[in-house]
């Protein structure tokens, strides 16, 4: 079972080989995401990817950097790379987001682990979700690979691997 599968239960009946029947818990797998909200959007992302969620940092700005990179933070020691992908928006100069998701993306052996800020105005919860729930089709937006109904509304999937090919930090 993957790690980012919980297991929600449900009862049914069986012959347990007595001639008895008796409740047994059958187990359906579950997957947790965090929702949030960037610009006018929502997103979410598996809580295995997610590391915490934060206040908004101090950041030390980089000369230069592209727009989506917003600058860097020091989190217990780590330096940390923050992006708004929400920057095509035109977010207000000024109009700062109140809250950062700090995901990390497991390396493997061709990379290193990759730690990312994404710069979130509203952090909506988590919210457990079944291959019912999931909708494999996105909105053209390159770093997403579906959408994530919950509670009446829509998120979409942001895929960790391909943020980073369209948002690229270096790594710090």
């Amino acid at each position: 079972m993957s790690q980012d599968q919980t297991l929600s239960t449900a009862t049914h009946e069986f012959d347990g080989g007595d001639g008895y029947g008796e409740q047994d818990e059958v187990r359906l797998l579950e997957r947790q995401y965090c929702v949030f909200r960037a610009g006018r959007e929502r997103f979410c992302l598996s809580v295995l990817e997610v590391e915490e969620v934060v206040d908004w940092p101090t950041l030390t700005r980089i000369p230069l950097s592209p727009a989506f990179l917003m600058g860097i933070f020091n989190l217990r020691g780590t330096i940390v790379p923050l992006v708004d992908i929400a920057f095509t928006e035109g977010r207000r100069p000024g109009l700062l987001p109140r809250h950062v998701v700090v995901a990390m993306l497991k390396g493997d052996a061709h990379r290193e682990d990759v730690r990312l800020g994404i710069a979130v105005d509203e952090v909506i919860g988590t919210f457990g979700a079944n291959d019912e729930s999931f909708l494999d089709h996105a909105p053209d937006v390159p770093y997403c690979r579906g959408m994530l109904r919950h509670e009446e509304r829509l998120a979409l999937v942001v895929d960790l691997e391909k943020l980073i090919e369209v948002f690229p930090v270096p790594v710090i």
